[in-house]
């Protein structure tokens, strides 16, 4: 990976050392000879390719392509960048380099392009949906193991906005914890008593519930699996002492009636885990 690579990898939020251990991990899902291309090319020839899109959408991931060609010795040169708006035919980045390297390249590359690409433009369809409501898309922790980083940097290409990486950087209350420590107020005292400053979110089924979050100083409540019309009266409770995210049986199609009640956030699983993948195909020059 070159120095230029790494640092835009670093500006876009994303480890270097990270990617590059991924994409070897993903490199070596094919094993050490190519059956096909090497009786086929001999190693000093070449050829150049494109990465088309196939489909109108939003690119995410070029970064991490470039890297898989880096990896295997093949430059690149950028033809659009992550976020784009692009369209059906549009080239996305340019590859030249060994005929051998370019071919062993495609499929992961596309592999990390068109899943990327696909959460980001699932999430653009999101963010479009509600645009001039206030309110904003938000992702969960329901990404693919290993790729969390990746998919999440796909919904902030896609116009969204992260919820917590992990278990380690903010604390959700869900029912199971309320369940098992017997009442709301019981489990979130318990947290910040020991995360004074950590942000704490919690989950309520009910407006009993989001007025015992509020009591118990909770300034950030889950509203799970509520009506529209339960949500405005959830909003209309909390009166902006909390903010206030929708989560649960959303829809694309019924987004903006979640968003119009002033809830701050619409909480979309997903966006990572069923996002579909956008067409892109590598196409010889």
């Amino acid at each position: 990976m070159t120095p230029e690579l790494a640092r835009r990898l670093t500006e876009a939020g994303l480890d270097p050392r990270a990617v590059a251990a991924l994409v070897e991990t993903a490199l070596a899902e094919d094993g050490a000879v190519d059956v096909t291309s090497e009786p086929v090319f001999g190693p000093d020839e070449t050829a150049a390719a494109d990465f088309t899109a196939r489909a109108d959408g939003v690119v995410a991931g070029l970064p991490v392509a470039e890297a898989v060609c880096a990896a295997l010795g093949v430059a690149t040169t950028p033809r659009a960048a992550d976020g784009d708006r692009v369209t059906a035919g549009q080239v996305l980045l340019s590859a030249t380099g060994p005929t051998r390297a370019l071919l062993r390249a495609e499929r992961t590359a596309l592999n990390f392009l068109t899943h990327l690409s696909g959460i980001a433009t699932l999430t653009r369809r999101w963010t479009d949906a509600i645009e001039g409501t206030g309110a904003r898309v938000r992702d969960t922790r329901k990404t693919l193991p290993g790729l969390r980083a990746l998919e999440k940097y796909a919904v902030r290409q896609g116009g969204g906005v992260n919820h917590r990486m992990g278990l380690h950087d903010a604390a959700l209350v869900k029912d199971n914890h309320i369940a098992a420590a017997g009442s709301v107020t019981r489990a979130y005292a318990r947290i910040r008593a020991t995360y004074p400053a950590l942000h704490v979110q919690v989950e309520c089924d009910t407006l009993d519930q989001v007025a015992e979050a509020l009591s118990a100083g909770a300034g950030s409540i889950l509203l799970d699996n509520m009506s529209p019309a339960t949500m405005a009266e959830a909003v209309r409770l909390v009166a902006g002492r909390a903010e206030l995210e929708a989560s649960g049986g959303l829809t694309l199609a019924g987004a903006r009636d979640a968003a119009v009640t002033g809830v701050d956030y619409l909480a979309v699983g997903g966006l990572t885990h069923s996002a579909p993948a956008f067409d892109i195909g590598l196409d010889f020059t």
